[in-house]
């Protein structure tokens, strides 16, 4: 029990905090739009990269650094038109009410990819779950990891879950189409600043 709740306490203590996943999310539920599918979509990589971690996989990631350099450009150029998007969207003349973004045709395919994208190009989310989680539940017994690591992922479960399906009780605050500017820009603001901190950290002197 103990291995699980060390598991859960730190990889909620990594997820829930301002990040592109999180602003993704939080989006998707207002919109109740694709609001499953987001949560699981944003589970199941947190689960495939913890185990792939608490694997050994973040002692080779960290041989391969042209690899994380490859990851670090796609996924800066990634949150950079992603914020962009999500600025065009909070100035153009479009419906904000909740319900009629709802009713609106629903592209599952954009939609998969652009909820991977968030949580496969972004080397944060290698960082923490790869390299983090799974060097902590690499210290553990062997009998042991594998409830160390379902804790992990018990823990994005229930944020993504939660927050998924929790925005809806934000809805009447985002009738006013001042919120959904005001969420567009927030989003676009955290895309652009994570996606900025990718590129200066290619750039930054070694």
């Amino acid at each position: 029990m103990l291995p699980y709740l060390s598991g859960f306490g730190l990889g909620a203590g990594l997820i829930i905090a301002i990040g592109a996943q999180n602003a993704l999310v939080l989006q998707h539920g207002l919109k109740r739009r694709a609001v499953f599918l987001t949560a699981f979509i944003c589970t199941l990589c947190d689960a495939a990269l913890i185990l792939l971690g608490v694997g050994g996989l973040g002692a080779i990631i960290a041989q391969l650094p042209a690899l994380a350099t490859v990851t670090t450009l796609g996924g800066a150029l990634f949150l950079f038109l992603y914020g962009a998007r999500s600025f065009r969207a909070a100035f153009r003349s479009a419906s904000l009410d909740p319900d009629a973004r709802a009713s609106q045709p629903m592209d599952r395919r954009a939609i998969i990819l652009a909820v991977c994208a968030v949580s496969l190009l972004n080397p944060h989310v290698y960082l923490d779950t790869v390299v983090l989680v799974g060097s902590v539940g690499a210290a553990y017994p062997v009998p042991e990891r594998a409830a160390f690591a379902f804790g992990a992922i018990s823990a994005s479960f229930v944020w993504f879950f939660g927050l998924a399906y929790g925005a809806a009780l934000l809805a009447p605050v985002f009738r006013n189409p001042r919120a959904w500017r005001a969420l567009d820009i927030g989003v676009g603001i955290v895309m652009w600043a994570i996606a900025f901190s990718l590129a200066r950290g290619l750039i930054a002197p070694v």
